[in-house]
């Protein structure tokens, strides 16, 4: 997790995605879908950026896991 920006951005995306499913989950509304259309082209690449987001912060375990071996 080198590059801030690109960082910063999918955490973003990532929480905004994660938003989105807390009011799925407790009003049972998909903002995206609102916005965009149900599963409209547009809201499929909403969807498919905000998962690559959250595969890539997966890399945020590896780099907190090699931030306290060179602590200690």
């Amino acid at each position: 997790m080198n590059n801030k920006f690109l960082d910063c951005l999918a955490l973003t995306l990532a929480i905004i995605g994660a938003v989105n499913w807390g009011l799925i989950g407790f009003f049972s509304f998909d903002l995206v879908a609102f916005i965009f259309g149900n599963m409209s082209w547009l809201a499929r690449i909403i969807y498919a950026i905000v998962g690559i987001c959250g595969l890539y912060l997966i890399t945020f375990y590896m780099y907190m896991g090699s931030r306290e071996r060179t602590q200690n």
